[in-house]
């Protein structure tokens, strides 16, 4: 295909960081790495994507335009409900038909991609990349959707359809309002790109940056069996390793932490039915073991390394193995977005001020603490019954809760770590949350007096009752520089 004449595609070695406005943020990111970082060793699955020129076409060919700006409108002026005006736009996308130039390049491009990889329909992952996506004030931290184990023509046009209705669900919506951006200033490209088949192996999610303290010099990865949507979304915990950079760039194996997570279950292709992918439970064995060895701990370590120095900020990353040939990819790299932005000038810090009865624990998100009546919900429908101010209860969340996490205390799910939705959301919006206490929504009844305190340490604690709670606001520049020397004995036994 030749791209110079065709504007509706680009194969991702053409994208770099300045193609933001022609392929959205994920995509110029992935185009950006394959073009730089493969001398670094870094591996980056092949694709193309779906140009901004290539939605606009698609809302002119349709009319969608007017639809979109009618139904905005309606929703300004209170006469519809959020989920009235979502779901309206999204049922215009879904009946809309492709330009025939936009769907012939689109087929003619998963026919070349296929080639390549010597198949004649090659499984792809379908990622919706906003052209405002990912940019390190404003993350959109999963705001259009996914879709995994995606094969043929007709699927892979299927599924570019999805991803542009899903610029419009309700948590997309309601996220662009919050930061400012016009409905029709943001466009939508869709990456189509190899799948990796971790199906087989594992996945997880990488920060170069300690996601919950700031520190520039960790680099925090989790693992699970399988696809790695159940670690994006929370739906497992995790295990979590923790490797300093410093030394690991003089050559040593500085592998700090490993914590073993419960894993219980794991992603895979589905081979029966309309569903592409389902979970399965994970065996005792996986359960009992770690995910990576420490050699591949020490490469991922490496990549986060060489990504972070390349994009010059700390970085959010994505990676998966190949249960096909034991190797590691880096399938998504976006700018971290909450500690790279925290003011280095102040610092506020909570203490309760009594003494609790602990309910449970789990890990702490953000150094906050608050407290409210407990509200336990199962699924994003249920927003109706969140009360302002309340303390959310959950299996987990994702992007269709943001709504609700803007207006509730604090966070509580029985499942995910330190890089799952409901983390990052939390951090970005301010508010602590407590992740992977394994039985939240069965101890946390409607209505309960709780605290929850993610003070003290890395162990987030859930308490009895409205707990007296203090804060403080810390100029840095007012803090005296230490004059004591602190040293350690480090002993090999």
């Amino acid at each position: 295909m030749n791209q110079a004449k065709n504007p509706y595609i680009r194969w991702f070695a053409n994208l770099t960081n300045e193609d933001v406005e022609v392929a959205g943020g994920k995509n110029a990111s992935l185009g950006e790495m394959i073009g730089n970082l493969k001398e670094e060793g870094v591996r980056v699955p092949d694709g193309f994507a779906t140009t901004a020129e290539a939605y606009w076409q698609f809302l002119e060919h349709n009319d969608l335009k007017e639809q979109i700006k009618s139904n905005i409108e309606d929703l300004s002026a209170q006469k519809q409900s959020l989920e009235e005006t979502g779901k309206a736009i999204r049922r215009h996308f879904y009946r809309a038909e492709f330009p025939p130039e936009v769907e012939s390049a689109i087929r003619q491009a998963y026919r070349e991609l296929s080639q390549k990889y010597d198949t004649e329909e090659v499984d792809v992952a379908a990622r919706s990349s906003a052209t405002a996506e990912d940019l390190p004030e404003a993350s959109f931290a999963g705001q259009q959707e996914t879709f995994l184990n995606v094969t043929g023509e007709k699927e892979v046009l299927s599924a570019c359809r999805k991803c542009y209705a899903s610029l419009f669900t309700n948590r997309a919506i309601s996220y662009r309002k919050s930061k400012g951006f016009d409905d029709l200033d943001v466009a939508l490209s869709v990456g189509i790109q190899k799948m990796v088949r971790s199906d087989r192996a594992s996945a997880g999610v990488m920060f170069s940056i300690d996601t919950e303290t700031g520190f520039k010099d960790a680099a925090i990865i989790t693992a699970a069996w399988g696809l790695g949507e159940n670690v994006v979304q929370g739906t497992v915990n995790p295990d979590q390793y923790t490797v300093f950079k410093p030394l690991l760039k003089e050559g040593f194996k500085p592998i700090i932490e490993k914590v073993k997570g419960s894993k219980e279950k794991k992603m895979i292709y589905a081979t029966e039915g309309s569903e592409t992918i389902k979970n399965i439970d994970t065996s005792g064995k996986e359960r009992q073991a770690f995910v990576l060895s420490d050699e591949e701990i020490l490469q991922l370590g490496r990549w986060a390394i060489a990504i972070e120095s390349h994009y010059g900020q700390p970085m959010d990353m994505e990676w998966a193995k190949d249960g096909d040939t034991d190797e590691l990819y880096i399938v998504q790299a976006r700018p971290e977005t909450v500690q790279s932005q925290r003011s280095a000038s102040s610092l506020q810090t909570y203490k309760l001020k009594e003494e609790g009865e602990e309910i449970l624990a789990g890990l702490s998100i953000g150094e906050a603490i608050a407290s409210g009546k407990v509200c336990r919900v199962q699924s994003s429908k249920d927003i109706d019954k969140v009360k302002d101010n309340s303390i959310l209860v959950t299996e987990m969340t994702d992007p269709d809760w943001v709504p609700i996490m803007k207006r509730v205390a604090g966070i509580v799910t029985d499942y995910g770590g330190r890089t799952c939705h409901a983390a990052i959301v939390s951090r970005e919006l301010g508010i602590p949350a407590i992740v992977g206490t394994g039985d939240a929504t069965r101890t946390l009844e409607d209505g309960r007096e709780v605290t929850i305190s993610c003070a003290e340490g890395d162990r987030g604690i859930v308490y009895q009752g409205l707990l007296e709670y203090a804060t403080e606001e810390i100029d840095l520049e007012d803090v005296p520089e230490t004059q004591t020397k602190i040293m350690m004995n480090i002993a090999v036994t």
